[in-house]
């Protein structure tokens, strides 16, 4: 049994952790609003952006001469990858969720005779890829994080993607992020980024599809629109997944908050039934001894 010097110093330690937790859950809930008003911002034009575009690669199916960045090399035999996770941890299941989707869609990809490439972005996604698919990872990015996600963020990493492409790197881009649910809620979910995926052109009648006119020609507006596009679906990526990691870490502090508490009260009962008992036990040594005298 511990000695009431090695409870005490235990119950001090685990109260200094609980004001440590609270006040990382405290400024996880301020940098959570923030994030999530930003995030909820950028959905409703990435969606119409993808959706137009996505529109549009329908209506041109076919034709020849379209940009990769809308229809792609023609393959499907190079995937790259790009998990997004956060910088820190202490982030529940946050970045372990996003690695474990990126090491089962590998997997998948693997099984089916698809060569895999990787572009973590956060260094805990790329900690832990670097671990068992080193050979596989091509570049990584680290430090897009923050308190405010700058759009050239998403703008550098554009380029990079497209610079891979315009290689003859990569077939399919897919990115892999935490989408934003609620405070309790981040789901992993992946986005064909390249070419761009028919979901939305398909899943509406051919009469309710949008018939668009070029003024200037269809090439120069995609010449404009299509590395945009790339760049806005990589900045709501971005935002969704810096909202569900102030959410988690929200949840994991709120948790790990509450655990303390409890330990406090478990050792603080144990304390205190130590300390009775080292009293009872002096009382029985002094009745003893007076009764031997």
């Amino acid at each position: 049994m511990a000695s009431l010097k090695e409870l005490r110093a235990r119950i001090g330690s685990v109260k200094s952790t609980k004001k440590i937790t609270s006040a990382m859950k405290m400024v996880a809930a301020a940098k959570l609003r923030r994030a999530q008003l930003h995030a909820e911002a950028a959905r409703p034009y990435a969606a119409a952006m993808r959706r137009m575009l996505g529109e549009l690669a329908g209506s041109m199916a076919g034709q020849d001469g379209l940009p990769q960045l809308l229809a792609g090399t023609g393959n499907d035999r190079v995937h790259l990858l790009i998990p997004i996770t956060s910088d820190r941890g202490l982030a529940g299941g946050f970045n372990s969720n996003i690695n474990r989707t990126t090491r089962l869609t590998i997997r998948r990809l693997q099984s089916e005779g698809k060569v895999v490439k990787l572009l973590p972005i956060g260094r805990k996604g790329y900690d832990y890829l670097s671990r068992e698919y080193a050979d596989l990872i091509v570049d990584h990015v680290i430090g897009v994080g923050g308190k405010e996600i700058p759009f050239s963020a998403a703008s550098d990493l554009g380029a990079k993607v497209t610079a891979l492409l315009e290689a003859g790197q990569f077939d399919v881009c897919t990115v892999i992020y935490n989408q934003f649910r609620n405070v309790m809620s981040q789901v992993p979910t992946p986005l064909q980024l390249i070419p761009l995926g028919l979901e939305e052109a398909d899943a509406r009648p051919d009469s309710d599809a949008a018939q668009y006119e070029f003024e200037p020609d269809e090439q120069v507006l995609l010449e404009r629109l299509l590395p945009r596009n790339l760049q806005v679906q990589m900045y709501a990526a971005l935002l969704e997944s810096a909202a569900g990691e102030q959410g988690a870490r929200m949840t994991a502090m709120d948790n790990a908050t509450r655990n303390a508490g409890k330990a406090i009260d478990r050792l603080t009962q144990t304390y205190n039934r130590t300390r009775q008992a080292n009293i009872t036990n002096d009382l029985i040594e002094i009745i003893s001894g007076a009764q031997a005298v």
